[in-house]
């Protein structure tokens, strides 16, 4: 009887010891919010005024290395993982040039800190000198972690057209993310859509409701990132613009429906929620097709 106690007493140690290991927080500083995972820094949520737009850096996979980059090479405009778009009545607010256009954080902040998520509200306007602000955006931001070295983070975008907008037709929009070089197709990589087409020549231009990005390491983990697009989305599901060098895309306005400019109403609300899925192995072992009908079958 002591020994079947003394073992169910190591099991719960056990159990404590992983949940601990898992458990979530935040930390805000002066212009980002930090987040861990259990003791490990997970990642940054960037929101200086000297930046072009908010965004996640970095986005560190099971290894402990970022999956993504910032500024690298010869677009010095991709950072990570990030939102934003050119075009808008005559702004950028994707390339450098902060007098081009900017995406100003107003209202970052931790709104929900327990252990097992991390919830981050953020109201952005979008803003150029000498000229009305054309659009307005609230973001709900929601991490999680599982044991298994699975990071989740869903994004919720609700875009406020503050005027009438016109999007000219343009490669640079919306939700993206820039991998680390190591992990591109270029590198040995592989990018892989929802109907299995692989690299850019196949999925380019494609629609399609979700697309994984992974590679190895130069320890030989895999690792990888996926993006998912929600069905309740405008424009879904929105063709993706794909790079074998690290880039990838769900960009509706390169394809608009008049075929050269999406155009939005004013007092229009614009209601996008996509989520980000961090994982170790491929595509199939990672299981992204049923994290996927998980999260529209909620």
């Amino acid at each position: 009887m002591k020994k079947h106690v003394s073992i169910i007493f190591i099991c719960c140690l056990l159990s404590a010891s992983l949940n601990a290991q898992i458990r979530l927080n935040a930390e805000k500083k002066v212009d980002q919010i930090d987040v861990y995972v259990g003791n490990k820094f997970f990642t940054s949520y960037i929101f200086s005024a000297s930046e072009k737009y908010p965004f996640f850096f970095p986005v560190n996979g099971p290894s402990g290395a970022s999956i993504t980059s910032v500024r690298n090479g010869q677009y010095p405009h991709h950072s990570s993982l990030f939102f934003g778009c050119d075009k808008v009545n005559g702004g950028n607010y994707w390339q450098e040039g902060l007098e081009r256009g900017q995406i100003v954080s107003l209202k970052a902040q931790i709104a929900e800190a327990t252990d097992d998520k991390i919830v981050i509200t953020d109201e952005c306007i979008w803003t150029r000198p000498n000229a009305e602000a054309p659009i307005k955006d609230l973001r709900k931001i929601t991490i999680k972690a599982q044991e298994d070295g699975i990071r989740q983070i869903d994004f919720e975008i609700s875009m406020q057209m503050l005027m009438d907008v016109t999007i000219e037709k343009t490669n640079h929009s919306l939700f993206s993310v820039r991998m680390d070089p190591d992990l591109a197709v270029t590198n040995g990589g592989a990018m892989v859509n929802a109907e299995g087409d692989k690299g850019e020549k196949a999925t380019f231009g494609q629609p399609s409701p979700w697309m994984d990005y992974y590679g190895t390491r130069g320890n030989g983990e895999i690792e990888g990132i996926a993006i998912l697009q929600h069905p309740d989305n405008k424009w879904f599901p929105a063709p993706w613009f794909t790079r074998d060098y690290g880039f990838f895309s769900p960009t509706p306005m390169y394809w608009p429906e008049n075929d050269k400019s999406t155009r939005l109403k004013k007092g229009e609300t614009v209601d996008l929620k996509y989520r980000v899925i961090i994982h170790a192995g491929i595509t199939e072992a990672a299981g992204i097709a049923e994290f996927y009908q998980q999260w529209i079958t909620k």
